[in-house]
């Protein structure tokens, strides 16, 4: 596969976006199947490190989520390159290439995946997950005990138990929404943390419908905030920006102040 075919394919994934190159090093490289370039816009793929085209679709894919993310985004992208605002982009592009036949999904495909994946989820998410809403449920106990006895809850778990309290209540949470123990731990913490009964159902469908932690996560966060004014978010994000400029001119004047006062010392 070469790179103008490679292109044509992530085109297929997301047809509205600005323009970008793709690039076969020709290389192999042992620190990065690919990178991408936002000032030139360029998909670099160290096409040497890969054993078939499957694979490298999958690195191509992924640089195309930093295109999109970035040249899509209404506010200026931070330094941190896989946020959750990434990784979302990068799922949604993934099932779709996945749908058009654009990238295989061998974990789907395959024997082996299919039957190991089926072992961890029954013998460990979902075992785990049924033991720690029991836990749930016998910590409930101990909160109730400690009510009874004029006892603090916190200081039971804390020093007593060795537990944090946020993610002792959140265990108890587990029993009392009675949370679909097949989530795993994880995912049930997340449920567990949404206080409204029907969004909690929702969350939990997503995640049993194979949606990821992170789309789940979006979807919850931009809930309600669908028909946000994207001018009053720029505004807002302009007003992070000034926030974050005043606090680091008054650092550096501090600074400038320390070095002043030695030079002045000297």
């Amino acid at each position: 596969m070469n790179q103008d075919q490679i292109k044509d394919q992530l085109l297929k994934l997301e047809p509205d976006v600005e323009e970008f190159f793709v690039i076969l090093s020709g290389k192999q490289s042992k620190r990065v199947n690919g990178l991408y370039k936002p000032d030139t816009r360029e998909i670099i793929i160290h096409n040497k490190n890969f054993g078939d085209d499957n694979e490298m679709m999958y690195t191509a894919i992924h640089e195309f989520a930093h295109h999109v993310h970035i040249t899509n985004s209404l506010v200026p992208v931070g330094p941190r390159a896989h946020t959750v605002e990434f990784r979302n982009i990068l799922h949604e592009l993934l099932g779709r290439a996945e749908r058009l036949g654009v990238f295989r999904n061998v974990f789907d495909t395959t024997p082996e995946f299919q039957e190991l994946t089926n072992r961890i989820r029954e013998q460990f998410m979902r075992q785990n997950g049924r033991l720690m809403k029991e836990f749930g449920a016998v910590l409930g106990e101990a909160a109730e005990l400690c009510r009874r006895y004029n006892a603090r809850f916190e200081d039971y778990v804390e020093r007593i138990l060795g537990i944090n309290t946020k993610d002792a209540n959140t265990v108890i949470k587990f029993h009392a929404f009675n949370v679909n123990p097949d989530l795993g731990y994880e995912n049930m913490k997340t449920v567990a943390n949404i206080r409204n009964e029907k969004e909690r159902l929702r969350a939990e469908n997503a995640f049993l419908s194979g949606e990821s932690p992170d789309s789940v996560k979006r979807s919850l966060s931009t809930r309600g905030n669908e028909d946000e004014d994207p001018i009053e978010k720029l505004k807002r994000e302009k007003r992070r920006i000034e926030r974050t400029i005043n606090s680091l001119q008054q650092k550096l004047s501090a600074v400038e102040q320390r070095l002043a006062g030695v030079g002045e010392a000297d």
